[in-house]
């Protein structure tokens, strides 16, 4: 169960890598291949809540088996989302979104992309190595709300099309939703190593 989970971290970590690639190269056929992906996370999902809510049902549990189980219950709904967000990051690419934005613009998603990614590194690896209440995001997500205003600002400039920067202003969330769920994500690792 521990490995499923922890194939679901790097499942998100890899779509928004990919999908972050896709936007940014004008990559449809990736992009597509995210957007697709999305599924199998959906599956895995769903596939391990039930194994988790049978070992529930099934099985007399002690406390701290009870408590690992539930924490996943409580983590899986983050790891489902966050994927969404890649997936909706995948889909930008799929209507050539990164080609019409501005050169700063695409410097800051990029920017965005990998501080995102190095959180949710660093909370898989806090998740498998027991060692949440040592991980610090803050910095991380706090980097991401700059480059989320630097973005914004970027967008007032108004050198891209209006449809450009609706997409562009949506991605921006979506790099900064992924950060939250990283944080959140640690609190709960954290809650559980308890």
């Amino acid at each position: 169960m521990e490995q499923s989970v922890l194939n679901l971290f790097a499942l998100v970590r890899e779509a928004m890598a990919r999908a972050t690639w896709a936007l940014l190269n004008g990559d449809m056929e990736l992009g597509q291949a995210v957007v697709d992906g999305d599924q199998a996370v959906d599956e895995m999902t769903a596939e391990l809540e039930l194994l988790v809510w049978s070992r529930i049902e099934a099985e007399d549990l002690d406390g701290a088996a009870l408590r690992q189980l539930v924490g996943i219950l409580l983590i899986l709904p983050e790891l489902e989302r966050s994927a969404d967000l890649a997936e909706h990051i995948a889909q930008r690419a799929l209507s050539n979104t990164g080609s019409e934005m501005t050169p700063v613009a695409r410097g800051i998603v990029q920017r965005m992309s990998e501080v995102a990614a190095d959180m949710w590194q660093s909370t898989a690896a806090a998740y498998t190595g027991n060692d949440a209440d040592g991980l610090e995001l803050h910095e991380a997500d706090e980097e991401l709300d700059i480059l989320h205003d630097r973005l914004t600002a970027e967008i007032a400039n108004g050198e891209m099309p209006t449809t450009v920067t609706a997409q562009v202003t949506l991605l921006s969330r979506f790099y900064e939703r992924l950060g939250d769920h990283a944080v959140n994500l640690s609190r709960r690792i954290a809650a559980l190593q308890r």
